[in-house]
């Protein structure tokens, strides 16, 4: 990530969404696309990515539209695959506290495995950013 964050390639851009980690966008619409997690976690039967077609590293810098679309997005995946629960979580702002890898803001969707006999899904919202790390390009 970071050799591509150099190179001025977001990977959650339209035009790079799907192509550097080979996972397809499943759903689309005006404002946001859907793409499995290339690193599902443990205990989960189903990853998504909700990614925004803007490149914000915020949720509230979200153009009205997209804002909109995300209501959309979230029920056209409830419907397609059928859900009847799920768990979602963010990180926005500085990566370097939140624990994100891609400044591009997106949301995670996950549906725990009944299945699953490990430890329960867990989110890590937060991380502990060494102080001689810049802050990342916008």
């Amino acid at each position: 990530m970071v050799q591509l964050e150099k190179a001025g390639i977001c990977v959650f851009c339209p035009q790079h969404l799907g192509r550097q980690n080979g996972k397809p966008v499943l759903l689309s619409n005006a404002t946001w696309s859907v793409t499995p997690n290339r690193w599902p976690y443990p205990g989960t039967s189903l990853h998504l990515l909700l990614v925004p077609r803007e490149h914000v590293g915020k949720k509230t810098d979200l153009s009205p539209e997209a804002k909109a679309g995300y209501w959309d997005i979230l029920e056209q995946v409830e419907r397609h695959f059928g859900l009847t629960y799920w768990g979602q979580g963010s990180r926005n702002g500085d990566p370097r506290f939140t624990g994100a890898t891609v400044v591009h803001f997106h949301e995670q969707l996950v549906v725990a495995d009944p299945q699953w006999k490990g430890d329960p899904v867990r989110l890590f919202l937060s991380s502990r950013p060494d102080a001689n790390d810049p802050p990342p390009a916008a």
